[in-house]
């Protein structure tokens, strides 16, 4: 009786091409509950017994790690608690169906044999695997099998010498995943808090400052480069230097001292020189040297050699090198290995390169003399150098490049150092030393097949040791500068994340990745990297209170820590609980002095805003100090405060409708407003504003308004936002319409409006509009379309009406009773009276009544209007529609309302009068 076997691979295409090979090409394909992994089947030998095979697959990891659903919110629980909450396995709902894949088919199989890559998080994902079967089948035989390429040879060899799953690594990524989220989180919570609150203008409600124990060091190693950059200060030196001509040929000799920095003594050496007509060459030395070829490729140098020769990404990089392995013309791109075993037989690996039509040749050539590879010093004892595996041309743009850089470099390891002849002329000139050198290249051998380094000759002619040579009068002196070091690119990135142990070899292009997708870090057009404002000032903030996240110290620790618990010297436990401690020590320091990092932020983003934060539960140890900053004046008001009814001495501004989390309370900080400076006005970057006019046609032409100085801030105000008229009426002006330099709407909460499209199949698709930026249950109300322009809401309305005014009781949509108000508008409806919700503007329901029903008003920009029809209709755009009438067809004469707005922009709205 065959044996029923599940294979289980960690992508599909593994799982077809491990399939194509044990089958001899001869299997069978159906669907699994995932569309994207299929379910093939094949018959073969194994374990000296038939076995109908059903391969399956998955899609990396299927199971993550959370925190309890109470811990989940930020409402309940401050960000230091995240270090010791209580976390949960779980699978996602993208991986449900891969998972239920894998439970259906265990149910019906005898033996499980994982084939996830022979990596650590390989072995973590074959563990979660394992977890699922076994809930499935509980007496279901499981086995490991482990290989580095996708060949005949490899995977036979795998399926003869299964094994277990090696527990050590699969604590080890535990370990990892564990302090990942319990770190990252921690401090992501309480940068993101603690900017929307200090900055809430750069980082709005739900904006997330990302923090990963990785990322940040990562970014640490950026922000020195550009420091040092920065601060670099450029020496002079001088050096001299004689032009010797030799038939054709022009022989620079330079000065054997190099470059010294005091000029006068350049001067006389000079002088000196120049008094004599002849030089003697007193030495010629020719000696033949060896350029080494390269080692066997690691992922560390597959990432710096191609991201700087095939202009490319290094996550580019990587994720053509995992597709080429899948189709099994590369052996397995993540490995720290960089020299092959003796054992491991390279001729058919060079003979297959043979049929290449460009290298061929070379390849030819080093079969002849045996191939012989360079040897390095690195084994991660798990997987070989990375090399081709098959021919392939096939392939186009940037999967051609990669392979033919690993062809072309897994060649070049085997053959042969590239020979050199160097010969070093001295001559002296008034006891002055000065040399000349030139290269000849005797034997390319590797250089024939390996572009990427270039090396050219540099010929010199021939001089006589003891002959005399004329010189008269030509000994210059150069005046030279020193330069600064170079921005980092990638390569250099992840060099340096290897010396220091950041990340691991199949992480590194990620974290690179991570820090540019999250905005800490820009890329140059000449593909070097800038920190962003963000990353800059954490850095320095962090720096500044002491404990630097961006030191790679702790995470190098860390990464230590992994590798022990790998080969068995620590426990995993015994890792969590410390960095646990280490990580929380820093976190309360680096939160007791915030003021620190809103300090360097405020270099960047203007000052900070004056707050408290306190969280409710732990109040009498855990809180952010407020900020001690105190403007010397008031500015205008910006869209984050209100007005205060109260009426005073004083004018007083309290916050409102902050962006706060519902879980943190911001204390109410009054501000008394000194006498109004005109000649000091401050906008959001903390600097004197510019007063301007509007100059654009419409009906703001002529008047005054405050802007930022320097277009780095959104800051807007009129020159009057209040203003108190005869009559005791009370006027906001809330503006929407901007200088011709930028158009900014705000809502009713008083913030500014999001732009958002139709996607809707109506008339109205693609057609964009304005509303509130909040989330749903907390959003106002605020609607208007794009294309309607710029408007001014003005409401006007008198103080003295009380609410006795109201006697039939009519009630707003608060439940509350309406507040009876007047029109003071000059027009149609000046003096009528209306009722409306009793709340503060921006904080109301919006409910509208005319005390006779006489008139309407609509939206928030009270339109009024005579109306003479008993039937009053708003079209879509949520204005008051028009009655018109049938100009022709067999309906002329007859009456309806519709849009009134031009064809092109009207809302397709129609009803019969």
């Amino acid at each position: 009786m065959s044996l029923k076997v599940l294979f289980v691979a960690e992508k599909n295409d593994t799982a077809k091409e491990i399939s194509r090979i044990m089958s001899n090409n001869k299997y069978t394909r159906r669907e699994g509950l995932s569309k994207l992994n299929k379910i093939y089947g094949f018959s073969c030998k194994m374990l000296n017994n038939d076995a109908d095979i059903t391969m399956a697959s998955v899609s990396g990891h299927i199971m993550t790690i959370d925190f309890s659903l109470e811990f989940k919110s930020w409402e309940k629980h401050p960000p230091v608690s995240l270090f010791t909450a209580p976390i949960e396995d779980y699978c996602p709902e993208d991986s449900k169906p891969i998972v239920n894949t894998i439970v259906r088919e265990a149910k019906e199989n005898e033996m499980l044999v994982l084939w996830t890559d022979c990596d650590r998080e390989g072995e973590y994902i074959a563990s979660e695997i394992r977890h699922i079967c076994l809930i499935a089948n509980p007496s279901i035989k499981i086995y490991r099998a482990r290989f580095s390429e996708i060949t005949y040879a490899s995977i036979h060899t795998a399926i003869n010498q299964m094994e277990m799953i090696n527990e050590r690594l699969v604590a080890a990524v535990d370990c990892r995943k564990e302090l990942d989220l319990r770190i990252g989180a921690a401090f992501t919570r309480f940068l993101s808090l603690r900017l929307q609150k200090v900055f809430p203008y750069h980082f709005p409600t739900n904006h997330v400052v990302s923090y990963g124990p990785c990322q940040f060091p990562t970014l640490g190693f950026v922000v020195d480069r550009c420091k040092q950059v920065e601060h670099f200060v450029p020496k002079k030196f001088y050096k001299l230097r004689t032009v010797v001509e030799r038939g054709d040929t022009q022989v620079n000799f330079f000065w054997s001292r190099g470059g010294i920095q005091d000029r006068t003594e350049t001067e006389q050496s000079q002088r000196g020189c120049n008094q004599q007509s002849v030089a003697i060459v007193y030495r010629v030395v020719s000696k033949s040297k060896s350029e080494p070829r390269p080692l066997p490729l690691n992922t560390v140098e597959l990432e710096k050699k191609a991201s700087r020769k095939l202009d490319m990404s290094a996550k580019q990089v990587m994720m053509i090198a995992e597709k080429l392995y899948t189709q099994g013309l590369i052996s397995y791109p993540r490995t720290e290995t960089n020299f092959f075993p003796p054992s491991f037989n390279l001729v058919p690996l060079v003979e297959e390169q043979t049929r290449a039509e460009q290298w061929g040749d070379t390849a030819r050539h080093i079969l002849r003399d045996s191939p012989t590879p360079s040897e390095g010093q690195k084994s991660d004892q798990a997987h070989p150098p990375i090399y081709p595996i098959k021919h392939t041309s096939s392939l186009q743009g940037n999967e051609r490049k990669v392979y033919e850089f690993i062809a072309r470099h897994f060649l070049a390891c085997c053959h042969k150092d590239a020979q050199t002849s160097e010969t070093t002329v001295e001559i002296l000139v008034n006891k002055e030393s000065f040399s000349a050198s030139g290269l000849i290249i005797t034997a390319r051998n590797y250089l024939d097949v390996y572009p990427y380094d270039e090396w050219c000759d540099r010929r010199i002619p021939h001089f006589t040791q003891g002959e005399r040579i004329q010189i008269e009068g030509c000994i210059e002196m150069i005046e030279c500068e020193t330069t600064p070091p170079s921005y980092l690119t990638e390569a250099d990135l992840i060099q340096l994340m290897d010396e220091h142990g950041i990340g691991t070899d199949a992480t590194h292009s990620d974290h690179i990745e991570r820090i540019k997708m999250r905005g800490y870090v820009d890329v140059q057009l000449d593909g070097t990297l800038l920190p962003s404002k963000l990353g800059r000032g954490l850095v320095e903030g962090y720096t500044k209170i002491g404990h630097n996240l961006a030191n790679s110290d702790l995470r190098a620790e860390l990464e230590r820590d992994l590798t022990d618990i790998c080969v068995g010297k620590k426990e995993k436990n015994e890792v969590i609980n410390f960095m646990v401690h280490r990580y929380k020590q820093v976190f309360t320091e680096i939160s007791s002095h915030a003021i620190l990092i809103d300090e360097s932020l405020s270099n960047y983003f203007g000052p900070p805003k004056q707050l408290r934060i306190e969280y409710p539960h732990e109040r009498d140890h855990y809180y952010w100090d407020s900020i001690k900053t105190q403007p010397k004046h008031l500015p205008h008001k910006c869209s984050y405060t209100t007005p205060s009814k109260q009426k005073s001495s004083s004018t007083r501004i309290r916050h409102s409708r902050m962006n706060q989390h519902p879980y943190i309370q911001s204390t109410q900080i009054p501000m008394t407003a000194v006498e109004n400076d005109n000649n000091l006005e401050l906008c959001y970057c903390g600097i004197p504003s510019i007063l301007l006019t509007v100059r654009k046609a419409g009906p703001n032409t002529g008047k005054k308004f405050y802007t930022c100085n320097t277009s780095s801030c959104e800051y807007f105000v009129w020159d009057k936002t209040f203003e108190v008229q005869e009559g005791g009426y009370f006027m906001e002006k809330i503006p929407t319409s901007f200088s011709s330099r930028r158009d900014l709407v705000l809502c009713h909460c008083n913030y500014p409006a999001k732009l958002r499209t139709v996607d809707k199949d109506n008339l109205n698709k693609g057609r964009q509009f304005y509303n509130c930026t909040k989330q749903k249950g907390n959003a106002c109300e605020f609607f208007q379309w794009e294309d309607d322009g710029p408007t001014l809401s003005i409401q006007y309305f008198k103080n003295n009406k009380s609410i006795s005014d109201n006697p039939k009781g009519i009630k707003c949509k608060c439940g509350r009773l309406a507040k009876l108000r007047t029109v003071s508008k000059d027009g149609f409806n000046k003096g009528k009276d209306f009722y409306s919700c009793p709340k503060p503007i921006g904080g109301d329901c919006r409910f509208f009544k005319w005390a006779h029903e006489e008139q309407i008003m609509i939206s928030n920009n009270l339109i009024t209007s005579q109306i003479d029809t008993a039937k009053l209709l708003l079209c879509e755009c949520g204005q008051l529609s028009k009655l018109m009438t049938c100009k022709e067809g067999s309906n002329k004469g007859r009456k309806y309302y519709g849009c009134p707005k031009k064809n092109g922009r009207w809302c397709g709205f129609f009803e019969w009068a």
